[in-house]
């Protein structure tokens, strides 16, 4: 009889590490973490991966749960891991946010933002026709079973309470951040190439012709101009969307690495 208690005392304990670590991945995610997915969907999903792994994950021996502080550490340790991964994905993606900003300011949509239901703030209306286009594709290609794949495969490399933070992880997170600025520049280029030429165009038109409206012919035809360049390079878009989901999938198995206790 004791020995029944304590199983299920430990598959208690697995299964509430285990919804920490896809609750706190679920948070910040890009896709999870929408606040237009409901609530209960994300609870109901979060136990039911929690409950289809509990009894394939287990806690090490080495892992010391006497008592309520060292309970309390491995539970934030488990919280961190599932921030970090979520981090990782939600910062690629944030580069999408990036290149609209680049992209409106150039067109004139500066002043013209939507409310991001992630972040609760104002983000330019071209980056959520980006991100909205993202998620689509995201979907399409099952980038969420990619997530949910990479969580499973933490385990592996990062079992129960086994976590270590370290300032390796730091070089890692700013590497990181360079590529959201690469990729979003890599987004907006064309748009930006295309709003250059057409700015010179019209510098020199205006010096051959001064008597033109220069302020009421470009404000127009930059947009116009931005809009069709935008629509041609869709393709290119998801071929770099590509990228940005293979850099998800490197540099997450990197940082859950630098993870990995030496």
């Amino acid at each position: 009889m004791e020995l029944l208690v304590g199983s299920f005392l430990t598959k208690i304990e697995v299964f509430i590490f285990i919804l920490i670590r896809i609750s706190s991945l679920f948070v910040i995610s890009p896709l999870f973490g929408r606040r237009s997915l409901p609530t209960i969907f994300k609870i109901g999903f979060s136990l039911m991966v929690a409950v289809i792994l509990v009894n394939v994950v287990s806690v090490p021996a080495a892992v010391n749960l006497s008592g309520m502080y060292e309970f309390t550490i491995v539970a934030l340790r488990e919280f961190m891991i599932g921030v970090i991964l979520g981090y990782v994905s939600f910062l690629i993606f944030s580069a999408i946010y990036l290149a609209g900003q680049l992209i409106d300011t150039q067109i004139g949509f500066g002043i013209v933002s939507v409310i991001d239901p992630v972040s609760n703030i104002q983000v330019p209306i071209t980056a959520n026709f980006y991100y909205t286009l993202a998620m689509v594709i995201f979907l399409t290609i099952n980038g969420h079973h990619m997530l949910i794949e990479a969580l499973v495969n933490s385990y592996n490399l990062l079992p129960i309470g086994t976590a270590v933070l370290n300032n390796n992880m730091i070089p890692q997170l700013i590497k990181l951040m360079g590529y959201m600025f690469v990729i979003g520049f890599k987004i907006s280029a064309p748009v930006i190439a295309a709003i250059l030429v057409c700015d010179v165009a019209l510098g020199i038109l205006s010096r051959t012709m001064p008597q033109m409206n220069i302020f009421m012919v470009g404000l127009p035809l930059k947009i116009i101009l931005g809009l069709v360049v935008m629509m041609i390079t869709i393709p290119a878009f998801i071929m770099i969307l590509g990228f940005m989901i293979d850099t998800i999938n490197e540099q997450t198995m990197t940082v859950m690495k630098e993870m990995v206790p030496k």
